[in-house]
């Protein structure tokens, strides 16, 4: 073999460590995972509200405060319930709304205890009201009828006065005006064949 042939496989032999080390290096780097970027504060805090939001729905101002809690800026925290918002995704009167019939459905609430329960999740006084308006007057009074029939019946020792004094107090408790408490409480009181002992007593 002549000289430049020898040259020729000497290259080809001297380049094929350096191409297997070369794959090697290849190889080590596909294996090693790649690092994700970290999460901007607009991504965490989508995620934050994202989450949430699957658990139930919830108003503007409960979102709000969870992103302060975890830390987000309040900028951000505003900025991202916006698109929220503009997306359709966060409805302060639509909450507002389903709360009322909801915990109505469930808890028996009258209006003021439901109105409280809506201020305090910081949605605005005007879709307090828009909400409340919806409750119909005789599903509240109807609600108010249940509790006080369920009440009644481990109440057969007491007499009529401690009967009234406790019921009215249950239905203030949750939340029904006084007018409505006390006709709903003396109206079953005396269904259930306990008279007052005072006939003239006028209803507040």
């Amino acid at each position: 073999m002549n000289d430049s042939g020898r040259r020729r496989g000497s290259g080809a032999r001297n380049r094929f460590p350096d191409d297997t080390r070369s794959e090697e290096a290849a190889r080590g780097e596909a294996a090693e995972p790649k690092r994700s970027k970290p999460e901007t504060p607009e991504q965490q805090a989508r995620d934050i509200v994202y989450r949430l939001l699957a658990a139930r729905a919830r108003s503007r101002g409960e979102l709000r405060q969870s992103l302060l809690r975890k830390g987000i800026d309040e900028d951000v925290a505003d900025g991202v319930l916006q698109k929220f918002v503009d997306a359709g995704l966060v409805d302060d009167a639509a909450f507002a709304e389903e709360w009322v019939h909801s915990r109505q459905r469930t808890q028996g609430l009258g209006r003021k205890a439901l109105g409280f329960e809506l201020r305090r999740k910081g949605v605005d006084g005007h879709l307090v009201e828009a909400a409340l308006s919806t409750v119909d007057s005789d599903v509240e009074a109807e609600r108010a009828r249940e509790l006080v029939q369920r009440k009644l019946r481990s109440m057969s020792s007491l007499d009529y006065t401690t009967k009234m004094r406790r019921l009215v107090g249950m239905l203030a408790r949750k939340g029904y005006s006084e007018g409505l408490a006390y006709r709903v409480v003396r109206e079953e009181i005396e269904r259930s064949g306990d008279e007052s002992p005072d006939p003239d007593l006028e209803t507040p």
